[in-house]
This record gives structure tokens, C-alpha cells and sequence, in this order.
């Protein structure tokens, strides 16, 4: 039997890129978070809430969509700079499209750049796009087996923000079998309870990103 010793990672020039991307940011002064979850998490919705506990004049957002603006209208309403990435099917974010949003984008007086990557827990886990900070949501009503089925994605994240909390009573969430299990496979990972849409345990994240 032949073995083939694999040289070089097949994410390395995407890595390199990010960490071009990083770079060019901490030149500027400008702190970067990468927003993670899947469809339905809440995660557009945690991010509206993020905002508005923010100075709009010093944060600009990056939306990630397959297809549709209609996220990127969403926080453009507040009054954010915001630019849209389309992928056209794509299921994740790579560092060359943060380099190309970020020239489109007026970085004066900007000390946070968020971006709201595609909704999955496979691909996006995989990518590195030049943040300092990865948030990943997870809702309650996705159930607490998500963590072991999809590791990759709580191995990497700094914040995990486990969100729809008003909604445990009416599942059979098991939060304390959930967080044992993100604990598990990152121990340095920090953990928020969060209802997003009443705004609930926002002010304690937004106090970490600071």
C-alpha cells in the first residue's frame, strides 16, 4: 500500500487570505466578529438587538445569503453600513468574499465589522474569514443533540448563545445535557442564555464583544 503524505492543507490559501483580511482590519483599529447558526436560530434577530446596544456610526455589517438581500435590508434600516454577499448557492463565506465586501464598504470611524455568515452548522464551521471572535447561536427548538451532531462547529466557537430560552417550557430542551455537551468538546467556550426577540441576556453578550 501506498501512502500519500498530504503537504499542504486544502484550506490554506483561504487561511492565509483571512489572515491578510485580519490583518488589514487590526491596521484600522477594527475589532471582527463572525456570526454562526443556522436558519431559523435567531440569529438576524440577535444581531438587530446587538446593534441597537451599539453605536451604529462605529460598527458596519457584512450579510452572507445565498440568494436574497432581504436580511441585509433588515439591519440597513438601522442605520448600519452594511453590504450584501450573495453566493449564489454557495453554503458558507470564504476570506476572498470579506476582502471584496470590505472594499465596498467606508471603514472611517468603523471599530466593528460583524458578519453575519450563512445559516448552517457544516461548511461555515469549516472556513476561516478573518475574524478575532466566532458567535454561534443555537435555539431550543432545534434540540440539545446539535453540539455531537455537528462538532466541527462548537469546537471553534468562542461565544456559544443558546437562544429561545422563553421557549424551554414548551420542549424537552435539557439545558444543563446541552451545555455539558458544548463544554465537552470546548471547555474555554463561553456560554449565553439569550431570548433574542424580547431582547432578553443581550446586554451580557454585548458586554463580551467589547
Amino acid at each position: 500500500m501506498k501512502t500519500i503524505a498530504v503537504e499542504t492543507g486544502v484550506f490554506d490559501n483561504n487561511d492565509k487570505k483571512a489572515k491578510q483580511v485580519n490583518d488589514f482590519l487590526h491596521e484600522k483599529g477594527i475589532k471582527v466578529f463572525n456570526l454562526l447558526g443556522t436558519p431559523g436560530s435567531g440569529k438576524t434577530t440577535l444581531l438587530e438587538q446587538i446593534l441597537a446596544r451599539m453605536d451604529k456610526s462605529k460598527v458596519a455589517v457584512i450579510e452572507g445569503d445565498l440568494y436574497t438581500d432581504q436580511d441585509a435590508k433588515r439591519i440597513e434600516n438601522l442605520g448600519v453600513r452594511t453590504v450584501q454577499l450573495n453566493t449564489r448557492g454557495a453554503c458558507h463565506l470564504e476570506a476572498m468574499m470579506i476582502e471584496d465586501a470590505l472594499k465596498e464598504l467606508d471603514l472611517d470611524g468603523i471599530e466593528t465589522v460583524i458578519i453575519d455568515n450563512i445559516g448552517n452548522l457544516v461548511c461555515t464551521a469549516e472556513f476561516k474569514i478573518g475574524e478575532d471572535i466566532r458567535i454561534t447561536v443555537s435555539s431550543v427548538t432545534e434540540g440539545n443533540d446539535k453540539p455531537l451532531k455537528y462538532p466541527l462547529m462548537f469546537q471553534t466557537t468562542d461565544y456559544l448563545v443558546l437562544n429561545k430560552m422563553d421557549l424551554v417550557p414548551y420542549t424537552n430542551f435539557d439545558v444543563e445535557e446541552f451545555k455539558k455537551h458544548v463544554l465537552s468538546l470546548n471547555a474555554d467556550c463561553r456560554i449565553f442564555e439569550c431570548t433574542a426577540v424580547k431582547g432578553e441576556g443581550v446586554d451580557e453578550i454585548v458586554n463580551a464583544m467589547k
